[in-house]
């Protein structure tokens, strides 16, 4: 019965650059590396985003070229 267990593997948390939403009404926000184009729209409403930073669990993206 694995129920009661717990996770032990630790989460590893690091400052990722993302792209915020510039709506006031949309919470949509997307990691750097898996953007769309290089200056990207929100995909929920279409409105413009805005990088910033994020503190963020580690999500590696294989699927990108190397640049």
């Amino acid at each position: 019965m694995g129920f009661g267990r717990r996770n032990n593997e630790e989460i590893v948390k690091e400052e990722v650059m993302v792209w915020d939403c510039t709506s006031e009404t949309c919470k949509c926000w997307i990691r750097d590396n898996f953007k769309s184009s290089e200056t990207p729209k929100c995909p929920i409403c279409g409105s413009e985003m805005v990088q910033t930073t994020r503190e963020l669990q580690v999500v590696n993206n294989n699927s990108i070229y190397s640049k």
